[in-house]
């Protein structure tokens, strides 16, 4: 019997999409004759097909969905072509919007489950979602990602064109999707320096960091810009182990199974912690947040593998 079409709207960024992952594939578990599709940003909705329980991705700038923002739209013949081809339809996205939601509920042929995005509430944001799709939120949480063989073939070769051996060397991931969560770029080269006396270096810089590459390069450091997640994924599980801000990158490198150390500011720990084997150093303000302190972390981290 093949099985039926279903759609998970998510708006989060990186992050988002990793502590939603234990919803999902409760979604997954619930419905095992759906195969569920992903509408998210562009690069997480492609991202996640065959690696968060997710067949194929769209995005969610698609004209379809701003339809459902104006009166009428779900019931014009384009929303409903789209929205109508899935038997159910799960949407973390707008849920506060009537119209949105009349309009998703107009043009979906299929049930509709609606939940918040970052519900506000106590424990872990991955909790609150188990919670919105009433699950049992004090089970194990997994996150833990299917990396493809695409993904470990183009790791193990980026790694052996940078002379690099896997559990040889530290990640490190500096950057964030906000400058308010990164410790300083120079604190971070200060600290690879420590490092190189114990390990090989690899710093992985996102589009946003672009302008600190000079800050590691001049001190020889191995650097790679722009990684696709994926492969970003595969390189974190061969490390010894990593070390980055409360960013969608640290959470992603976990997921992947990496043992590594997250550096906490503004935001909460106790909300927003990556899991699995993942220490937490937190500063505020993170200016603050001393390079021996952070570097007594990671040594310990180093000498407990």
């Amino acid at each position: 019997m093949k099985a039926g079409r279903g759609l998970i709207i998510f708006p989060g960024a990186l992050g988002d999409l990793i502590c939603v992952l234990p919803a999902i594939r409760v979604l997954a578990q619930r419905y095992p004759k759906v195969a569920f599709e992903l509408m998210a940003r562009e690069e997480l909705a492609r991202f996640a097909v065959g690696r968060l329980k997710i067949v194929a991705g769209h995005s969610i700038d698609r004209s379809e969905v701003a339809l459902l923002f104006s009166p009428r739209g779900g019931e014009s013949i384009a929303a409903r072509e789209f929205f109508g081809q899935f038997e159910r339809i799960d949407s973390f996205f707008a849920t506060d919007n009537d119209q949105f939601c009349s309009g998703l509920k107009q043009a979906a042929q299929g049930r509709v489950g609606m939940y918040p995005f970052r519900q506000s509430e106590f424990g872990h944001v991955a909790e609150s979602y188990l919670r919105a799709v009433r699950a049992d939120a004090r089970q194990p949480l997994d996150d833990s990602l299917e990396l493809t063989p695409g993904d470990v073939g183009n790791a193990h070769r980026r790694l052996r064109g940078l002379g690099l051996q896997p559990k040889n060397f530290v990640l490190v991931l500096p950057g964030s999707g906000s400058s308010r969560k990164n410790w300083p770029a120079e604190n971070f080269a200060l600290l690879c320096q420590r490092i190189q006396f114990r390990s090989q270096v690899l710093v992985v810089l996102g589009p946003a960091e672009q302008a600190l590459t000079p800050v590691f390069r001049r001190r020889s450091f191995s650097v790679v810009n722009n990684t696709e997640l994926g492969e970003l994924a595969a390189i974190a599980r061969e490390a010894r182990c990593f070390i980055g801000n409360d960013s969608g990158v640290s959470h992603l490198a976990a997921a992947a199974g990496a043992r590594g150390l997250a550096i906490f500011g503004p935001t909460d720990p106790g909300r927003w912690r990556p899991s699995g084997d993942v220490r937490i150093v937190r500063g505020e303000p993170l200016e603050a947040l001393s390079a021996d302190l952070v570097w007594a972390a990671i040594e310990q981290l180093m000498d407990n593998e």
